[in-house]
């Protein structure tokens, strides 16, 4: 039976969609083609029909998920902060960030894979420079960008990484404590 284009489109995002879960839970390697498949409510047979390989499979997905943050557009940058650096975040990795998900699991990726990391963490960069353009320079709204995108990612990373929850939570606490003090002098 021949399937629509418009089917074709649905199949493939519910495909992205349970890879993006995935590979953030469990990281690229930890998760098989059929297990994507199968989450996707699909037929392991169809994965070729979408895509080359599982290098195909990872990089789209990667972009998919690039694509979604994106248009994620906080209300402000402390807002986004708060959300960032919450429990909640923390605790739900399959529906989170997929930078400080797969950051590390991305630079032994193929070059494509690693391209599409390296252009949403560009992208996240700009978007944060773009929210801190009230300083007095370009270069110091860069500079600060990069240094509260990578104190953000960071700090959820150790947060997850840890087994004491209070520990924890004082990672993600003194985290946004630090951007905010460091934004009210800048």
């Amino acid at each position: 039976m021949k399937v629509s284009r418009d089917q074709m489109q649905a199949n493939r995002q519910r495909i992205l969609d349970a890879a993006g879960e995935r590979f953030r839970e469990k990281g690229f390697e930890a998760v098989s083609v059929s297990e994507v498949m199968k989450a996707a409510g699909l037929t392991h047979g169809g994965f070729y029909g979408h895509f080359s390989s599982k290098d195909d499979l990872i990089a789209e997905t990667l972009s998919h998920l690039a694509d979604q943050s994106l248009q994620r557009r906080p209300a402000s940058l402390d807002a986004y902060v708060d959300d960032y650096l919450s429990p909640r975040h923390r605790d739900n990795p399959g529906h989170g960030c997929a930078t400080a998900a797969l950051a590390s699991d991305a630079r032994r990726q193929s070059g494509e894979g690693r391209t599409v990391m390296s252009d949403a963490v560009a992208s996240q960069i700009a978007r944060f420079t773009d929210a801190l353009s009230t300083h007095d320079s370009a270069e110091d709204a860069r500079r600060e960008a990069i240094g509260t995108w990578s104190a953000m990612v960071g700090a959820l990373i150790l947060a997850r990484s840890v087994e004491d929850e209070a520990l924890s939570d004082e990672i993600l606490t003194s985290t946004k404590d630090w951007i905010r003090q460091g934004r009210s002098q800048g």
